[in-house]
């Protein structure tokens, strides 16, 4: 069994825990609205690290399903939030929620999903008592505190910076960081570990594959945002160049490009979404394909893929020889070697 499969097996039993925290009591309604996102399903890699982490390290199924559930409404409304704010088209494969409902009401319904998440962990804590309670909260509530502070830096540059010349990698890196690292990767494989009763040494050298894993997923994103098909990928192709986002791809071409080419690469950054054309983002796209961005993206990525893998065999002895384990590796290539 490899990762994804792992995951399909306990999909509808995340799910339906989180169907009972979030009722469908007004379909048309914020509930309605919040439900939508919920009920279109996403991949659940996040959830799935949260289990397998836990039943590696001989945490039951049941002590599982609830943090898991939190982890992956967690997903939910922040993606609502995240559509809205960057405009985006597609979700899913679908209309964007603020485009189906409306940006008030959608940032409004994803507050009902906010309160549901907490609400879950609160439950958990009287379950399985305060001391693992409490520790699972405060992971959780840090990982979500770091992730906002990545989304403003990510925001800060789309919304006010707008400005190539005054960034770098690692304002890449550091939005990924917190944005991906932590919150797509090592932050789920934490929570499993803690729901398990691991030690904070077991939580450290996580991090330390996680967060070389999180950056390859992270790069992966963006290059699948540049070549996937739109209806495995399920959003809308070149989405990063039409909001403005950083990527290693276009970091690499600007460094690279002529003066008069920046030029026009700062013209095209400045405009809100709606304001550029596809024209404008075709020059974008003849930018990264001249100076090799997306091979730079490439190989960074497997640079970075290599790393994770060198930190599964530092840190392999320490983890249990079960079946899990071998899910676990699959599950740190499927980060980066993936078509959505």
């Amino acid at each position: 069994m490899n990762f994804m499969e792992y995951v399909g097996a306990n999909k509808n039993a995340i799910y339906s825990k989180i169907c009972e925290y979030v009722p469908l009591k007004d379909p048309e309604g914020h509930h309605g609205i919040m439900r939508d996102y919920i009920d279109r399903q996403g991949n659940y890699r996040r959830p799935g690290l949260l289990l397998l982490s836990g039943q590696m390290f001989d945490a039951q199924l049941r002590q599982l399903i609830l943090p898991a559930a939190a982890q992956q409404l967690s997903e939910d409304w922040i993606l609502m939030q995240d559509d809205t704010f960057d405009d985006s088209e597609l979700r899913r494969g679908k209309p964007a929620a603020h485009r189906l409902y409306g940006a008030v009401h959608t940032i409004n319904a994803s507050n009902i999903g906010q309160m549901a998440m907490w609400c879950m962990l609160k439950d958990y804590a009287l379950a399985y008592g305060a001391q693992i309670g409490n520790r699972l909260y405060e992971k959780f509530y840090d990982m979500l505190q770091y992730t906002a502070e990545g989304q403003y830096v990510d925001n800060y540059f789309i919304h006010n910076t707008k400005d190539l010349k005054k960034v770098d990698e690692s304002t890449y890196y550091r939005i990924a960081d917190s944005k991906t690292c932590y919150y797509s990767v090592y932050g789920p494989l934490q929570l499993g570990a803690i729901a398990a009763g691991q030690p904070d040494s077991t939580l450290d050298f996580l991090k330390e594959i996680g967060t070389a894993a999180g950056i390859a997923f992270q790069i992966t994103d963006d290059i699948l945002d540049m070549t996937a098909d739109e209806k495995v990928f399920g959003k809308k192709n070149f989405g990063d160049l039409y909001e403005g986002k950083l990527t290693l791809m276009i970091l690499h071409a600007y460094g690279e490009a002529t003066k008069a080419e920046k030029k026009r690469i700062d013209s095209i950054y400045v405009k809100k979404r709606q304001d550029k054309t596809t024209k404008e983002i075709d020059f974008l796209r003849e930018m990264i394909r001249k100076y090799g961005g997306l091979e730079y993206a490439n190989a960074t990525k497997e640079r970075y893929g290599a790393k994770a893998a060198k930190m599964l065999d530092k840190y392999g002895h320490l983890l249990p020889d079960n079946k899990y384990k071998k899910i676990m590796l699959s599950a740190i290539k499927e980060m980066y070697q993936r078509e959505k």
